[in-house]
């Protein structure tokens, strides 16, 4: 029976500064440091061992699952990064305060922009300062699939080709698998995983620094979901 853990990076430099950061590359901020030693410690102290790593390519990520591979001595496990478990990209409105931009445009719209499961945000064009298609992380990528601006629809859709060409081959051939990515790739995920309706899922909170751990059969039915404390 295969395990999977997700587990959303530990609160970064603009989670405390409450801005917009979507695939602006952000570090984590002391806070969320030590929420990634505490849920590695966790991890060992449940004594879940892995076999194949996967995060995203933004640094936030990549740290927690560091940390976390750290504190429950598996730093030598593989591990792969990919731009498929970024965060959702936020477009115009990366960087921008949240509670700025609600006075601006009104608590409603920004309420839709960030939990409408299919409205897009304002979008950036490859043109635009800050265009992830400047940034060299992305270089191998077709420009036409590098994002102005995503919802959690588009984030779902270039996550899935992700599970099904790598996470999931490895659940089926008994591999414990952990992901450390981002609270909207990992919402996707957890989506799919569970079959969650499309307006159910926008309640779902993905919290920082916490493991979430599934069990799985031989076919990838889920047999338990449970929560690291």
């Amino acid at each position: 029976m295969a395990k999977l853990v997700l587990i959303r990076h530990g609160q970064s430099e603009w989670n405390l500064s409450n801005q917009f950061t979507g695939w602006v590359d952000v570090d984590l901020s002391e806070k969320g440091v030590e929420e990634a030693k505490h849920a590695g410690q966790l991890v060992k102290q449940a004594g879940l061992e892995f076999d194949q790593a996967y995060t995203s390519v933004l640094t936030r990520a990549i740290k927690t699952l560091h940390y976390v591979l750290e504190e429950s001595d598996q730093l030598w496990i593989p591990e792969m990064k990919t731009w498929r478990l970024n965060e959702r990209h936020y477009g115009a409105l990366q960087g921008l305060n949240k509670k700025e931009t609600a006075d601006k445009y009104g608590a409603d719209q920004v309420h839709i922009w960030r939990r409408s499961y299919d409205v897009l945000p304002p979008l950036l064009e490859a043109t635009d300062e800050g265009s992830a298609a400047k940034d060299r992380r992305y270089a191998d990528l077709d420009p036409r699939i590098i994002p102005g601006g995503e919802n959690l629809k588009v984030t779902l859709e270039r996550v899935i080709p992700f599970w099904e060409d790598h996470i999931a081959p490895d659940l089926l051939a008994g591999k414990n698998v952990i992901i450390a990515a981002h609270g909207n790739s990992l919402r996707a995920l957890t989506k799919y995983i569970e079959n969650i309706s499309d307006a159910d899922i926008m309640n779902l909170e993905m919290a920082t620094g916490e493991p979430v751990v599934y069990d799985f059969d031989e076919k990838l039915n889920v047999n338990s979901k449970n929560k690291l404390y």
